[in-house]
């Protein structure tokens, strides 16, 4: 049931950590991009330790110098594909064919290994704006300017035109 305070027309989509108050730049939008550079920053420095205790780990476990090398380009090389695709993706349209999300799943295990590219993506697009505000203004502003435009082309019954229509053509 809906509020009759409540706008009529599309709402905005709420983004993670920012809900809706990307829309206005309003109720503590400053302090929450700020909030996610921070924890973004200080997220990929606990993933960065981790990941040197497990390097460590390897050169206690003296398992070569090829298998170190191999472990730290795969994290580098997935790292550097995670930050690319997070950052296109605040601006790049979702998927909405049954391919795209199969690519998209297909790489998860790749965003995953690489999540200190992620958070790094957030940490830096915290600067310019709330991360995916850019894709989700342009969604919501075209679905407003749709919902103006079907409300200022229904004027009038669209059932008394039909019926002026059969009497002007018999």
């Amino acid at each position: 049931m809906s509020d009759a305070h409540e706008p009529a027309g599309p709402h905005p989509e709420p983004i993670r950590f920012f809900g809706t108050t990307w829309v206005d730049h309003d109720g503590g939008y400053a302090l929450r991009r700020a909030g996610v550079a921070v924890g973004a920053l200080a997220a990929a420095a606990v993933g960065a330790f981790v990941l040197r205790l497990g390097y460590e780990g390897l050169a206690i476990a003296e398992v070569g110098g090829l298998i170190n090398a191999m472990v730290v380009v795969a994290f580098a090389v997935c790292s550097a594909l995670a930050f690319r695709r997070t950052w296109e993706g605040f601006v790049r349209r979702r998927p909405d064919t049954a391919e795209d999300e199969a690519r998209e799943r297909s790489m998860q295990s790749l965003m995953m290994i690489g999540f200190i590219g992620t958070l790094l993506a957030y940490f830096f697009r915290s600067f310019v704006e709330a991360p995916g505000e850019k894709l989700h203004r342009e969604e919501y502003e075209q679905a407003r300017a749709r919902h103006e435009r079907r409300r200022s082309t229904r004027t009038g019954n669209p059932a008394a035109k039909t019926a002026k229509r059969r009497r002007k053509h018999p």
